[in-house]
């Protein structure tokens, strides 16, 4: 045999044992918000395993930064804690679909000496705390809500976050759907001008003055609350029932919303209906171009994220993460095949 055919032959019978190794690798860029960054890298390592040849990266920039970059095309999909505000949307070159992955949620808690019970707020009472009119624990509209609660004199320290963030807007968006006065003073943003109160960075620095600061009272996402053993307190929701910040209140709140319209799916899911629902839940987002001009990395973003919401529960659950109900899982799935095309107008997935 001539030597050019036993290279030829070696070659094929190199590329034949080499079977999967050699399949073309893709790789997909994402960046956007710090909160689900431990839950995407679990899930992106999980799905790697069993998918080598799908490379995703993420970084976690913050849900600003995933909003800019996504604007700005240098990665593929974005992320965030807060949907996109309508001058956001106008600026990409673009429709843009959200699409929420995991729940979460603030809740409130406190530090006040000689009180170890599970206290019970309204919203109206949390925004006028918020808004420096409730200066005293022992203030009426406080004890009316704990009547079996002996309250100190002790002043009202507020601690809330120093940078932008997800938690914040969650939590100021809540204030502002019940509080008229909240909503005209303050209003809703990842940072606030805050009326009173002292400002920690990240959900470590708020726990930390509200540990420190005996008549504190502060917000923390959910999961630091579990992770932390941290006391929190119970909230009236929009049917008037008092419920605790859990999986299956924040559940109950993604349940009752109005997906349907949302044609983006992009809803903040604080006050929402619900007799069992958290007030103060939220998801957070992917964001991904409606025309895709590369659809091949599209489909396997999707692919991605049915494996997702099939598979990653139970590693959402032991990150503290709430999974996506059922139903509304099938609703994002539906909003994918009606609304991602590629730049034929063809469905992407």
């Amino acid at each position: 045999m001539k030597p050019f055919r036993i290279a030829a032959l070696l070659t094929a019978l190199s590329i034949l044992a080499a079977g999967p190794a050699l399949a073309q690798k893709i790789q997909i860029n994402g960046a956007g918000a710090t909160f689900p960054y431990p839950i995407y890298s679990k899930w992106f390592s999980e799905y790697n395993k069993l998918h080598p040849e799908v490379e995703i990266n993420y970084q976690s920039i913050g849900s600003g930064g995933g909003i800019r970059q996504l604007t700005n095309q240098t990665v593929f999909f974005g992320a965030t804690d807060g949907p996109m505000t309508d001058e956001q949307q106008q600026a990409a070159p673009g429709r843009i679909l959200h699409f929420p992955t995991v729940l979460g949620g603030d809740a409130p808690v406190y530090n006040i000496p000689g009180v170890d019970t599970e206290l019970k707020f309204t919203g109206k009472v949390l925004a006028d705390i918020f808004l420096g009119k409730t200066t005293k624990w022992n203030d009426p509209a406080i004890t009316a809500l704990n009547p079996s609660v002996k309250l100190p004199v002790t002043d009202i320290t507020v601690c809330h976050r120093s940078d932008g963030s997800g938690t914040t807007y969650i939590w100021v968006d809540f204030l502002a759907k019940v509080s008229p006065e909240w909503k005209q003073k303050v209003g809703v943003a990842t940072s606030v001008n805050w009326p009173v109160g002292v400002g920690g960075k990240g959900n470590e620095g708020v726990a930390s003055y509200v540990q420190r600061i005996e008549g504190s009272i502060g917000y923390v996402e959910y999961a630091y609350v579990l992770q932390n053993k941290r006391a929190f307190a119970q909230v009236r929701n929009r049917e008037g029932n008092f419920v605790a910040p859990s999986a299956k209140a924040f559940q109950a709140a993604a349940v009752g919303a109005d997906w349907k319209a949302s044609p983006g799916m992009y809803l903040i899911l604080t006050d929402a209906p619900g007799k069992d629902a958290w007030p103060i839940a939220g998801a957070t987002f992917i964001l991904m171009h409606r025309t895709q001009d590369k659809p091949e990395n599209a489909r396997e973003v999707l692919k991605f994220f049915d494996w997702a919401y099939a598979k990653g529960d139970g590693l959402a659950q032991e990150l503290d993460y709430v999974p996506m109900p059922d139903g509304v899982v099938r609703l994002i799935q539906s909003n994918w095949k009606s609304q991602l095309r590629d730049s034929t107008g063809k469905p992407v997935y």
